[in-house]
């Protein structure tokens, strides 16, 4: 891979950054993806690249593995090659992460007034509820009573729900559009379901690591930075619920995370492309 302007991992440390490698591996199929690379690629591009984002290859190996077992990935063999491929079922959840990690305007609601959930899951499919309370996240939801859940806007929530379609009842979620009343707003609860000062915070972090490029002997590669930087984006829109302005501060820092992204991402999208056809 050829060098470029890319951060250098002690910022990341110093910022308190902690990928996870499920996640940098999914930025990085992401970016497959998008540029529409569908054959299988050979496990040494995912290894090469992942370690150049700090995972150690036993880690990359499993972590591939396990996308497998979750039928995220197929795995194959030419000689004595291993392969991996994204599945229909890869494709689809990476393209609905896909319209939001390249939303023009990815911080702020669509629509007004509130959207609210409330589900029942039997205490017996507990990973089931996992995967809907990490999907109800996703989509800005937060718990703000006893099994009732709130999201700003006016939330897609059958798109959200998409993946699970086929494992949830038609009685397993109800959900509703609703707009507070004056005398009893939403504000105090917002507060207290969304942590703002720890949202602050992350992006004060994210915009530590990236709002700057940074030259150094030890840069990383540019498909293995592209990669770190569509991971810490997506821990950002995870994280982020897509409250409207007059819950912020003047000074809430999402524009400039965006314009961050915006200029890393660009800067390194042209040797990522050819990074990924020396690799494949």
């Amino acid at each position: 891979m050829s060098s470029t302007v890319t951060p250098a991992r002690p910022r990341d440390e110093e910022a308190g950054l902690a990928r996870n490698p499920r996640q940098l591996l999914l930025a990085l199929l992401g970016e497959q993806l998008d540029l529409r690379i569908e054959r299988p690629l050979r496990a040494g591009v995912y290894l090469d690249v992942l370690e150049g984002a700090g995972v150690a290859g036993p880690t990359a190996r499993a972590t591939l593995d396990r996308m497998v077992v979750r039928g995220f990935l197929s795995r194959g063999r030419v000689g004595r090659e291993v392969e991996y491929g994204l599945t229909d079922h890869g494709r689809d959840v990476l393209r609905e992460g896909s319209e939001r990690v390249h939303s023009p305007d990815p911080f702020s609601p669509h629509g007004g007034g509130w959207t609210l959930v409330t589900f029942s899951v039997p205490e017996g499919q507990r990973t089931l509820r996992h995967r809907l309370r990490a999907a109800l996240t996703w989509g800005g939801f937060a718990p703000v009573r006893d099994g009732l859940w709130v999201a700003p806007g006016e939330v897609d929530l059958a798109g959200a729900l998409e993946p699970l379609r086929d494992e949830l009842t038609d009685s397993s979620v109800v959900a509703f559009r609703a707009r507070d009343l004056p005398e009893f707003p939403l504000a105090a609860s917002v507060r207290e379901a969304w942590d703002l000062g720890a949202l602050r915070g992350l992006h004060e972090r994210f915009l530590a690591v990236w709002e700057e490029p940074a030259r150094s002997a030890a840069s990383v590669p540019p498909l293995s930075s592209l990669t770190m930087l569509v991971s810490d984006w997506l821990t950002l829109l995870r994280a982020d619920p897509r409250l409207p302005c007059e819950f912020l501060d003047d000074d809430w820092p999402a524009q400039r995370s965006i314009a961050a992204y915006r200029a890393r991402r660009s800067e390194l999208h042209d040797a990522a492309v050819a990074a990924f056809a020396d690799l494949g």
